[in-house]
């Protein structure tokens, strides 16, 4: 029997409305509610900097804890300073997070850039569990730059070491001007996109698919929405995509994960 995980992946451009540039954390955390996911993977969030509430604010525990999600991976990718903090990739999830790891994409003189790795565990029946690898990736702004990442991606070891039918969920900010960018790299390599672009920036009047999703072996797609409400359209510059995934079981006796 499958399991149904519901996934939300979003930038939130640090709590703070594209239009408005007001920060407020509890509109982004009401957005997530409404969503209603079980694994959130999210893009630009903050953390310290004065205008996110001084020193020790974490963004990360300020959704977390709105959502009730216990279970959480941050990485800070670019720093600023005493007034804008820094900011990177954070996993919710209201599943236990086995393993998590950074990996690195950064090029010479561009911005940092990383994919944010969880491995959950989820439960099944009786006492048993079933994998789900989940990659949280920003890439960089040049169109040379996202495919050189998402090269790196590919050849780094940790996806090399996950077998080609444990499910493995591949989403966040491409940056994708053009919104071909996942055919380009990510289908040859086994993995499954949406079959038509979904148009996320800027959120109040969306014209680019810079966002998107992609699976790859025992997991299939059953829903994938972009969700565009008043709500969505002022909390962030980007508009949330949201998923709901079947997670085959697996093949023998054992999880292949």
């Amino acid at each position: 029997m499958s399991l149904t995980v519901r996934v939300a992946s979003w930038n939130v451009h640090k709590c703070t409305g594209g239009l408005d540039r007001r920060h407020d954390p509890a509109r982004t955390a009401a957005v997530l509610a409404e969503l209603g996911a079980d694994v959130v993977l999210l893009q630009e969030v903050a953390q310290n900097g004065r205008w996110y509430g001084g020193h020790g604010t974490r963004q990360v525990d300020v959704l977390g804890d709105a959502l009730g999600m216990p279970h959480r991976s941050y990485f800070v990718n670019v720093r600023f300073g005493p007034r804008r903090g820094e900011y990177g990739n954070a996993i919710l999830s209201r599943t236990p997070i086995q393993t998590s790891e950074n990996i690195d994409l950064t090029l010479p003189e561009r911005k940092a850039r990383s994919v944010l790795h969880a491995e959950l565990r989820l439960p099944t029946e009786g006492s048993h569990t079933r994998t789900l690898h989940v990659f949280n990736l920003h890439l960089g702004l040049g169109e040379r730059e996202r495919r050189e990442q998402l090269r790196r991606f590919l050849a780094f070891r940790t996806l090399q070491g996950i077998q080609q039918r444990t499910p493995v969920l591949v989403a966040g900010d491409f940056n994708d001007v053009w919104g071909t960018l996942g055919k380009r790299v990510l289908e040859p390599a086994g993995f499954v996109g949406p079959p038509r672009p979904m148009r996320t920036f800027p959120a109040w009047a969306p014209v680019r698919a810079l966002d998107s999703l992609y699976v790859r072996g025992d997991v299939e797609v059953v829903r994938l929405e972009r969700v565009r409400t008043p709500l969505t359209r002022a909390a962030s510059d980007h508009l949330p995509l949201v998923t709901e995934l079947h997670v085959l079981p697996p093949h023998g006796s054992e999880d292949n994960g």
